[in-house]
């Protein structure tokens, strides 16, 4: 068992299980990796207009016991709708958007008897909305959509909606599709046809179409997944919006990617001091710059090389970086840099360098699931790289897009920055994926909800900023009560450490908006920067089947459920910093608190922490209340000083699924069979219904509740080690 708390059942508790009518996704037998987290899938509709209010109904995992459905930004706030009889409507919410709410995407989340659950982004924006609730599939069924709206609709499979407009001759239309961006699964094709669904103009590839028609009409739009696929993790945001005939087509708003987390440079102005001046393609026209320089351009158009010049003298080094992919735009740039050496009338150009991806700071996973590395990548196809000047001279500095011959859009914008070395560094955070057993295909979303006695490990990385090469300390604050947060040093030269967040066993309900952080040293002074935090938009059960889509949340949100605790803890047997000689040996006796039965007589652990982690795995039973782990400082030769370590595995737990369940199913029953008893006559069929229907909740939770073999990611308390230098002997 591992219920910590069963509360007494109250008469309104017994008829809310009773007016549950939304069956949320059973647990299932095919549910073998990890232990359940909440997690929330759908908000229908998926925004609203900046200064009203609306309707939601929400869909999602594990989401028992609801409570406040929670957004990312104060500005929008939700209550439970609540039904005649004062009882609230099952997963429906009243949303209140602020008129001074930020237009853009925000973050969604469900409080759950499990704690808050993962994200699904919910759109503000300053158009009125609608809601397509009836079927659109046919010409003759389009819904009407007036110029300056948005609708928010759910694709069905292998089917086409249509919506019809008016429009005047010459003005100016863009017609959008917000779905991938928005956590959708579509990839949405839109199609602007005459009256009678003749197509005019297509999109295939997720952008908007610029319309302008040659005179009034009534027209269609069009719009379907590419492969035809539907349901209602398919849905979409499709915004009508008339624009100055001068203006840039608007982009629809957008999550970010993971590899966003490293821009922009800490202090970097808003706005590019310079702007690129075409033509500047060729040599003989190339734009002079003098450095250091921050400029803003575009890859437009198709094929286009912007050529800069400069000069610089022999020993400097200069660091460019360039954002462009990482401004969620479809572009990879390139730089080249030549020097210009002149004889009379002649030119040469000497090669110098060339510069082109940010790499990845550890290796990414090969197949998007299977742990040989994470299923998240930190790279990007943007520029950070220094240029080395060997000689006084003049020097050229071509930017392009490396496909930029197929692009064509004057969208595809790009800010670069020549500058001497500021060292810096930003870090991004995930929940830790391991291959927790043979054919795990597994790239699941997990909010930091905890169970009490659990510790979540969070892997972070860095990317480095012109040449620091430090020690960053790792750490977490604001945190719900009983929850603590140990960092692992992101050690000197590297670039991926550990975050450890514990949840006392007794640690309350609870829910707060950590900050994630990196500290170090640069230049002499201590520096804070405030970390990104990434997750899976959607669970990904087979990836085989489906592409892990991960990408940047808005905030960091911490919760304990209260209600669970975890199956299995590991602690040392004293909370105290473990001190050791340099070159010694160290035995740490554990203490495994046991809440269920395991399978299999062992757990296999090894070392979270430099350079504690090139300690050989060891086996811990899984059959006892103790155990112990040595660690050979003569091996593994930690400098003299104070670390954090922890040990990790997975074990096979018999978890039960909400073992409160069934005792609330049993007295609900009880209840409407005492009621069934008393009922006249008339009464009568509908006491049998609703005793039938109390029997089939009961009937379900039993079967939710019974032991199912679940392996999960189990991590000991953290630990400190400080090692002290071993003391000198010598002879006189």
């Amino acid at each position: 068992m591992y219920i910590k708390r069963v509360g007494a059942a109250t008469c309104l508790r017994v008829l809310q299980l009773l007016f549950l009518a939304v069956i949320w996704p059973s647990i299932g037998s095919a549910q073998s990796v990890c232990l359940p987290a909440p997690r929330l899938l759908t908000t229908l509709p998926m925004g609203g207009q900046a200064g009203t209010t609306v309707d939601v109904t929400i869909s999602g995992e594990n989401l028992d016991d609801l409570g406040e459905l929670r957004f990312s930004h104060p500005g929008i706030t939700a209550t439970a709708k609540v039904g005649e009889e004062g009882i609230p409507l099952p997963n429906q919410y009243s949303v209140t958007i602020a008129p001074d709410c930020p237009t853009g995407v925000h973050e969604a989340r469900i409080m759950s008897r499990l704690g808050l659950s993962s994200s699904r982004v919910f759109s503000v924006g300053n158009l009125p909305e609608i809601i397509a609730t009836e079927s659109h599939n046919t010409l003759d069924t389009a819904i009407p959509l007036q110029v300056n709206s948005i609708c928010n609709g759910q694709m069905k499979a292998k089917a086409i909606d249509y919506y019809t407009f008016e429009a005047k001759a010459g003005q100016r239309l863009v017609i959008s599709s917000a779905a991938e961006g928005i956590d959708s699964k579509l990839k949405s094709v839109l199609i602007v046809a005459d009256e009678d669904g003749n197509d005019l103009q297509v999109e295939r590839r997720g952008g908007a179409i610029d319309f302008t028609p040659e005179a009034d009409g009534k027209f269609v739009i069009k719009v379907h997944d590419l492969t035809y696929g539907g349901g209602p993790y398919y849905f979409y945001r499709l915004a009508l919006e008339e624009i100055p005939a001068d203006a840039a087509v608007p982009r629809p708003a957008s999550t970010r990617n993971v590899n966003a987390f490293s821009w922009p440079p800490t202090n970097l102005a808003t706005t590019a001091v310079l702007t690129e001046v075409e033509p500047n393609n060729a040599s003989t026209k190339a734009q002079q710059i003098t450095l250091p320089c921050d400029i803003e351009g575009s890859f437009f158009p198709a094929a286009d090389v912007d050529t800069f010049e400069f000069t610089a003298k022999k020993g400097e080094v200069w660091w460019v970086e360039v954002a462009s992919e990482r401004l969620g735009l479809p572009t990879d740039p390139s730089i080249t840099v030549h020097q210009v050496k002149k004889s009379g009338d002649q030119e040469e150009e000497v090669d110098v360098t060339q510069l082109s991806d940010i790499p990845s700071p550890v290796k990414v996973s090969s197949n998007g699931y299977s742990y040989d590395g994470p299923p998240y990548n930190a790279g990007s196809s943007d520029i950070l790289g220094k240029v080395e000047i060997k000689e006084d001279g003049v020097y050229r500095l071509r930017l392009t897009d490396l496909f930029g011959g197929t692009r064509n859009d004057a969208r595809n914008i790009y800010r670069l920055i020549i500058r001497k070395a500021q060292p810096d560094f930003a870090i991004v955070g995930w929940a830790l994926h391991m291959n927790l057993r043979n054919g795990d295909r597994n790239a699941l979303s997990k909010p930091i909800a905890l169970r009490g006695g659990a510790t979540m490990p969070i892997e972070v990385v860095v990317v480095r900023r012109d040449g620091f090469d430090g020690p960053i300390e790792l750490g977490m604050e604001n945190l719900p009560e009983g929850v603590t947060a140990s960092g692992l040093t992101i050690p000197s030269g590297k670039c991926c450490g550990t975050l450890l967040v514990t949840a006392a066993e007794n640690a309350p309900r609870g829910l707060t908006s950590a900050s994630l952080f990196g500290r170090a040293e640069i230049d002499g002074k201590p520096v804070t920067r405030q970390g990104s935090y990434a997750s899976m938009a959607w669970p990904v059960t087979n990836a085989w089947s489906e592409i892990p889509s991960p990408r940047l949340l808005a905030d960091v949100p911490v919760s304990v459920g209260g209600s669970e605790n975890t199956p299995l803890s590991v602690a040392p047997t004293e909370d105290k910093v473990w001190e050791v000689t340099a070159g010694q040996s160290l035995t740490i006796p554990l203490t495994l608190t046991r809440r269920c039965e395991f399978s299999g007589p062992t757990m296999s652990m090894k070392t979270f922490g430099e350079p504690f982690d090139k300690n050989g795995a060891f086996d811990v039973s899984l059959e006892e209340d103790s155990s112990e782990a040595v660690l050979d400082l003569a091996k593994l030769k930690p400098a003299p000083g104070l670390y954090t370590i922890a040990f990790y595995g997975s074990a096979v737990a018999k978890y039960s699924y909400n073992t409160a369940a069934v005792a609330e199913a049993e007295l609900a029953l009880e209840a409407v069979k005492k009621s069934a008893e008393q009922a006249s006559e008339e009464e009568q069929q509908k006491a049998k219904a609703a005793v039938t229907a109390a029997e089939k909740r009961l009937q379900k939770v039993k079967k939710e509740a019974a032991p199912k073999d679940i392996v999960d990611i189990i991590v000991s308390k953290p630990i400190q080690i400080r090692v002290i230098p071993a003391i000198e002997v010598t002879s006189k």
